[in-house]
């Protein structure tokens, strides 16, 4: 089992190719959840230079980004770059 890591949003490296996955109604629908509490799944990320770099999870980040959280559950896989 994935041990889960709070994790600081602002530490956290969003790459293009997940940006360019940002779908404006999921992502309202994500926020929805997240103030229902009913969104709970962690993030996933890998470690970066001086940062984590985002694996999945761009909706749960970015609407948790849009609600002023600072903070986000997430696992660190030990994943290769690209």
């Amino acid at each position: 089992m994935l041990k889960v890591h709070t994790l600081n949003i602002d530490e956290i490296y969003v790459p293009a190719g997940r940006r360019k996955e940002l779908d404006p109604e999921k992502l309202k629908l994500t926020a929805d959840k997240i103030m229902e509490e009913t969104e709970q799944n962690p993030i996933s990320v890998r470690q970066g230079k001086g940062r984590y770099v985002l694996l999945r999870g761009v909706h749960r980040l970015e609407a948790r980004k849009a609600l002023g959280e600072t903070t986000i559950k997430g696992h660190i896989l030990q994943a290769k770059q690209r």
